[in-house]
């Protein structure tokens, strides 16, 4: 969610944080600040709306000092606005934090006895204001830090700037990932290491409770019982942070153009020559009895595709959960079980928090993630990188094809594992994946006519069956974040049990119908639609077209495809509809309003 960014240099620090902001920008924001300190003297700077606020900000009221701490903030307590924006600054102390603090309220109370009264509607403020009371106390910085800390309850990740100390940074974690960058006589402080990139390659993630103080020239950790530790410094590819558009107008427009070289990077990976299947040697589905597969949004979506191919290929048990209901419905773990957490960020609060719920019960966990340094991933026994590159949108394209590609796969080894047989020619037609993805996001002239109906709508209905009924769930929710327009996704076979109610000539009905077995009957549903005045977008292949375009509105010509493949390749069309819906709205594409990309909090 929030972004965070220090550093401890030889430069002068508002830059540097403004270009580690702006790399953090993808996580969704509605205020951002920064707070320096220049020969001693803490002061700070914060604007509402867009890092350009801040930037035009700090033109006419610059802020000097080679030491700061900057953020992008994602409203939770408090409404968006400059009062309760990062940094919060209490006496000689300036907070930013990501995370909520649960006991906010009790700590307040106990605060304002004693003078000390907040001024913002924000859970970070009571962060600053016990530091400066333990501080006027007597406490150096570091132990005033760390007894606030002891005190907090709930999700963080926080970095502490001082008033008197050019040389001094506190960042400490609990549930929110933060990293540490190592320069040359320079610290770095970030949220991810994308943040960071520009400035080293050379990363440290802190751990679950650890507490770090940090200097120029020194990195001291603490874990959660206080003992000095040491942590692993990695040093990161610089390639994977890269973050321009390369040409197109909005990073979705990107991120859904580079799907047939991030599908073909992750078939290369878990796919050798002789289209054997290569994922880890240590996934043994021969003992495994049940599959659950856990994840938020638009992974869970990925998630319910590949139930319909664990349990028809593999012929395996599968249970599908939304990850911020799993934890909290404490369902029994056999010890047969494969727990599997998909997240794009390998940071998502609910998934992290559901995995480690199942650890210790379940037989093994894996995680398929987009950054093999998250915390999920270093929290399972088995790592799946979905090898998708960076993804900046808000909205998920590439991570969730690739999401698709790897679960199939996994599907794949199982039911060999298992014997079970597998679909004719499925292996050759993976191969074949991108090139139809390229085909069809070619083909985007023929989405844009339709998009800009589409964008007249207050309500739309998405349709389809069998493996193709998560597309539609995804289709709506991409219009929904994108345009938002009240979209919702239904099972063709559940229209007449309460949707079709809402159908006449107003309400657009998406229909995502590929001429596979199932077809017939969600052409039946089709035509339920369209008696009753409603006006159907058919998103379908030639023979379907041929069979069913007469009485549509429009309909839209996909490639053929091996249907077992037809989730991923329809993901597309679903994705361009939201995009270009969104374009004729005039919304904001990349960083739609609400959203945040990397949901570290509850």
């Amino acid at each position: 969610m929030c972004g965070i960014v220090g550093v401890l240099g030889h430069h002068e620090a508002a830059p540097t944080l403004v270009e580690g902001l702006k790399r953090l920008e993808y996580r969704g924001y509605d205020s951002a600040g920064i707070a320096t300190v220049n020969n001693g003297t803490l002061a700070r700077r914060r604007a509402l709306g867009k890092l350009a606020n801040l930037s035009d900000l700090l033109v006419h009221e610059p802020l000097t000092g080679k030491s700061g701490i900057g953020h992008t903030r994602w409203a939770t307590h408090g409404a968006p606005s400059v009062n309760n924006a990062h940094p919060h600054k209490a006496g000689c102390v300036a907070v930013v934090h990501n995370g909520i603090i649960e006991n906010f309220k009790e700590l307040r109370a106990t605060l304002a006895a004693e003078g000390f009264e907040c001024t913002t509607d924000t859970d970070t403020e009571t962060v600053a204001l016990l530091t400066e009371r333990h501080m006027q106390n007597g406490l150096s910085p570091q132990d005033a830090a760390y007894k606030t800390i002891s005190a907090l309850e709930g999700a963080f990740a926080l970095a502490f700037l001082f008033d008197g100390y050019d040389d001094l940074m506190i960042a400490a974690r609990k549930g929110s990932p933060l990293a540490i960058g190592h320069g040359e006589g320079e610290m770095y402080v970030g949220s991810d290491a994308m943040a960071l990139a520009p400035f080293t390659d050379q990363i440290t993630y802190l751990e679950e409770g650890d507490f770090a103080v940090l200097s120029r020239s020194s990195l001291d950790v603490r874990n959660l019982h206080g003992e000095a530790v040491s942590r692993e410094m990695r040093k990161i590819k610089l390639d994977i942070a890269r973050i321009d558009k390369d040409g197109h107008k909005h990073f979705m427009a990107k991120e859904i153009a580079e799907q047939p070289t991030a599908i073909n990077r992750a078939l290369a990976a878990y796919l050798d020559q002789n289209n054997q299947i290569t994922l880890p040697e240590e996934l043994d589905f021969t003992k495994v009895e049940r599959l659950t597969l856990v994840a938020c949004g638009t992974g869970y979506y990925a998630c319910l595709a590949a139930k319909y191919w664990f349990e028809q290929i593999a012929r395996m048990p599968v249970e599908v959960d939304v990850a911020s209901e799993f934890r909290y419905r404490e369902p029994p773990i056999s010890a047969g079980t494969l727990a599997v957490f998909v997240s794009q960020s390998g940071e998502t609060a609910d998934t992290l928090a559901a995995l480690r719920y199942c650890a210790g019960k379940a037989q093994q966990i894996a995680g398929l993630v987009n950054v093999p340094e998250s915390s999920i991933a270093r929290e399972s026994d088995v790592v799946l990188p979905i090898h998708a590159g960076p993804e900046i949108s808000v909205a998920s394209t590439k991570a969730f094809t690739c999401q698709l590609v790897i679960l199939l796969l996994m599907a794949l080894k199982a039911a060999a594992q298992r014997g079970q047989p597998l679909p004719a020619d499925l292996p050759e037609d993976l191969r074949s994946l991108p090139g139809l993805l390229h085909q069809v996001i070619a083909g985007e002239e023929q989405v844009t006519a339709v998009s800009r109906e589409l964008a007249k709508a207050q309500d739309i209905i998405f349709l389809g069956r069998g493996h193709l009924y998560p597309l539609a769930l995804e289709g709506a929710l991409k219009l929904k974040e994108l345009s938002y327009i009240h979209a919702e996704g239904y099972a063709s076979g559940e229209l007449k049990h309460g949707p079709i109610a809402l159908i006449d000539e107003t309400v657009p009905v998406v229909v995502i119908a590929p001429s596979d077995a199932l077809f017939d009957k969600t052409v039946s549903n089709m035509q339920e639609v369209m008696a009753r005045g409603g006006k159907v977008i058919l998103v379908t292949d030639a023979k379907g077209a041929e069979l069913a375009s007469e009485g549509v509105a429009e309909t839209l010509v996909l490639p053929h495809v091996n249907s077992v493949l037809t989730p991923i390749l329809y993901a597309v069309p679903a994705q361009q509809i939201a995009y270009f819906t969104a374009i004729a709205k005039g919304t904001d594409v990349d960083q739609p309003r609400n959203l945040a990309k990397s949901v570290t909090v509850e």
